[in-house]
């Protein structure tokens, strides 16, 4: 290979980004786009960066083609058409772009909700065929209607900006949202969805596509939604069931709809939902402004410059910032952090003010950022799904208004090194902490109590009064359920008091199971945590 590093642009990227990334001619910068991929593993191999948007997709085929490859980058937020397991199999760095497109989604998401208030694409229509039907495209006015925002990341805000300069009233839903931060924004929080979609004249949907996630306005939702409400979608298709929106249309449950995703893109050509009359429907063009294409370009040209020439990690969604040398000897550490945050996300409560990460032991001599930002993406993984990473998990967490607070203890412990975590909000505390024996991860804390679990799989998590026969009966109803026990730990306050139960399984109880165990009295809760 030249001393000089090649990148290859293999779809449309904005000018000034192929200006920026070849800049000082320090990178030989090569554009050809349009290839197949068996063209792309035949020209690959020379490449140390690769740059692409959404057409093409590197496979695992051109990972393992791809020999001199460093760093791909993909001008834009997702990264659905980069194989990210492949790509870290083969040591290579995936990057993103995630701030250019903010301001251009928002604006679309709302040039949508305004053209299903005033029927703007139905109208124009009719009147391009040649007629003049005022009185069927009569619609409504924003003002003082009230607008139910899913998700108030860096879009939602946006958006829950522009609505409240419209004179809209704004509901929030966003289990990660502090109270303070909805308070600077002037929304009201909303807790749970099923209160929320009644009192909606909008809504526009802003989540991550997450099995927590899909089909959230579904066939349950469809009765509860306002009669005549206009429902909005510029961020993932199956965040919304198409089949159930179609039908909420046909009804008139629904007065109108506007899509930008869908869950197979492009549709068919037969699609059916293309004939529905109050359904607008744009192809996928939240990020397509010439200033938000602008943006990603040289954003994405940056970071693989970096990446290449001096080293540096950015945005990317598979390798945290830091060097080698230290990876190697925080990699447990680290792996053990982003557990810990996935296991405080579904055991504390919502809508957290504040996370506090305490280090103790010998640990604390090291540089722990990229344990902690372990952490909180393991945290903010459970409802951001895999755009969150440990590059943008900082920000993220920021833009929910939630503070971390890391604290060092040198003093002795327990353990010779130990990580704890713990939210606390209206008076309730969580707390899970976690050390390694010898290499091998584990959880040795569950709200300050002491216990012993591997965390990994699936966990169910019990508290219960302690008497004789309970562990024996739960042992029964898994074994009756074919769930196989992997590891089990027992911990009370006292004799006959409360006892905190963490059972390691092979594989994750259902509800009717769940239920049939919380149905003992002496059994507080059951949680199933999954890691």
């Amino acid at each position: 290979m030249s001393s000089v590093p090649k990148v290859f642009v293999a779809d449309p990227v904005s000018a000034r980004g192929v200006e920026a990334l070849a800049e000082g001619g320090v990178v030989e910068v090569v554009v050809k786009t349009g290839l197949k991929e068996a063209e792309l593993i035949a020209i690959i191999p020379e490449f140390a960066g690769l740059v692409v948007r959404s057409q093409t997709k590197v496979t695992p085929a051109v990972f393992a083609a791809a020999k001199n490859l460093k760093v791909v980058g993909r001008a834009g937020v997702g990264i659905d058409n980069v194989d990210v397991d492949a790509a870290t199999k083969h040591g290579v760095i995936v990057m993103n772009a995630p701030g250019g497109n903010t301001i251009s989604t928002a604006e679309h998401a709302f040039s949508l909700m305004l053209s299903v208030a005033r029927n703007i694409p139905q109208a124009n229509a009719s009147m391009k065929a040649g007629k003049w039907d005022r009185k069927k495209f009569e619609g409504v006015e924003l003002y003082e209607k009230t607008i139910a925002i899913l998700g108030m990341g860096r879009i939602g805000t946006e958006v829950a900006r522009r609505a409240i300069a419209f004179g809209m009233k704004v509901l929030a839903y966003d289990p990660y949202l502090s109270a303070s931060k909805a308070r600077s924004l002037q929304v009201e929080v909303v807790e749970k969805l099923e209160d929320l979609l009644p009192r909606a004249d909008f809504i526009t949907v802003h989540m991550p596509l997450t099995e927590e996630t899909l089909h959230m306005i579904g066939a349950k939702q469809l009765p509860l939604l306002k009669k005549g409400v206009r429902i909005i979608n510029c961020a993932r298709g199956g965040l919304i069931d198409e089949a159930v929106l179609a039908e909420g249309l046909q009804s008139g449950q629904i007065a109108g709809a506007a899509l930008d995703v869908f869950d197979v893109e492009p549709p068919a050509a037969d699609w059916p939902y293309r004939t529905i009359d109050n359904l607008v429907l744009t192809p996928h063009l939240g990020a397509s402004t010439a200033e938000a294409q602008e943006l990603v370009g040289i954003e994405i040209a940056q970071a693989v410059r970096a990446a290449l020439l001096d080293g540096e990690i950015r945005n990317s969604v598979n390798m945290p910032n830091i060097d080698a040398k230290t990876l190697s000897t925080l990699g447990p550490w680290i792996d053990l952090g982003e557990k810990l945050g996935l296991f405080i996300a579904q055991i504390s409560p919502k809508r957290a003010e504040k996370i506090s990460i305490r280090y103790s032991g010998r640990l604390i001599d090291q540089d722990l950022t990229a344990v902690t930002r372990a952490l909180i993406t393991g945290y903010l993984r459970n409802i951001h799904g895999n755009e969150v990473n440990p590059v943008n998990a900082p920000a993220i967490l920021r833009n929910h208004g939630i503070e971390v607070i890391e604290t060092r203890e040198s003093g002795t412990t327990e353990f010779t090194d130990l990580i704890e975590v713990s939210i606390q909000q209206d008076g309730v505390t969580a707390s899970v902490g976690g050390t390694l024996y010898g290499s091998k991860p584990r959880i040795v804390t569950v709200n300050g109590r002491f216990v012993e679990g591997v965390p990994s799989g699936v966990i169910l998590l019990l508290e219960n009064r302690d008497r004789p026969g309970i562990v024996g009966q739960l042992g029964t109803l898994l074994g009756e359920n074919s769930l196989n026990i992997a590891g089990m730990s027992l911990s009370r306050n006292e004799v006959g008091g409360q006892a905190l139960t963490l059972l390691n399984l092979d594989s994750a109880p259902d509800e009717s199971l769940l239920s049939k165990i919380t149905s003992d009295a002496d059994i507080a809760s059951a949680r199933v945590i999954r890691l």
